[in-house]
């Protein structure tokens, strides 16, 4: 693990709390509008038609969007499923913008300020590089360099986006970590030559319903960003 220089983060699950974000901001723009609704479950149901969009962009069906115009055509379906689609343009618009306004774990902020003096530090999300910019200072995250879907101009977990976020610090995949809460993306990660870090987030789609162990083979398995930054560093010392 010594070898390590770069650390590339998926964010949705992993660094920010998606779920109860989304929740109350539907639950607040919609009401705001007259439309009472249930915000955990509306969350849900629009993050299930996350990956079914992004492979209609992976398969070449559609061509590559930002993530923003994702979320907003999903949205658009979602809204119907819950019989509000009373929602105004406005409202919709700024619902869309919700994913730029997540809050992070409580572990991540401690833990990237440990891993910043060691590592180059940035996101390799599905996201697109102004989302990622408004987490970023919303949440004070130290990124060192915006990578992932914007930059390939594919989504994960296409080899291209974990090479790209590589290839963006000049290193070569093994010398890039890519650490996320979910076990697809790792296996994506590693098919692509990257070392393999996963966060447990078992409450991420509501209480045990998140991913407490990987089911891939990983580098290292951790409960938090602060345990990963102790995890490496032994790595660290070594160098």
């Amino acid at each position: 693990m010594h070898d390590v220089k770069a650390l590339v983060f998926d964010v949705f699950g992993t660094l920010v709390d998606w779920r109860t974000a989304i929740a109350r901001e539907a639950e607040t723009l919609l009401g705001g509008v007259g439309i009472v609704i249930d915000g955990l479950a509306l969350a849900d149901a629009w993050r299930a038609e996350y990956q079914p969009a992004m492979e209609e962009v992976r398969a070449g069906r559609l061509p590559f969007m930002k993530l923003d115009a994702l979320h907003r055509r999903n949205l658009d379906i979602v809204l119907t499923a819950f019989d509000a689609e009373r929602a105004d343009e406005a409202t919709r618009h700024a619902l869309t913008l919700a994913w730029h306004r997540l809050d992070a774990w409580p572990d991540v902020a401690a833990g990237l300020a440990a891993l910043r003096p060691h590592y180059r530090l940035a996101p390799c999300s599905n996201g697109h590089i102004a989302l990622m910019v408004d987490l970023a200072r919303r949440n004070d995250f130290p990124w060192d360099a915006i990578t992932g879907a914007e930059l390939a101009r594919d989504y994960k977990p296409k080899a291209i986006v974990y090479q790209s976020a590589a290839d963006a610090f000049d290193l070569a995949p093994g010398l890039t970590m890519m650490v996320a809460a979910h076990s697809s993306d790792l296996a994506g990660a590693a098919a692509a030559g990257l070392r393999t870090a996963f966060i447990a987030r078992p409450d991420e789609h509501g209480p045990g319903r998140g991913e407490s162990k990987p089911t891939v083979p990983v580098d290292i398995a951790v409960d938090s960003v602060i345990e990963l930054a102790h995890a490496l560093h032994g790595a660290i010392r070594s160098r």
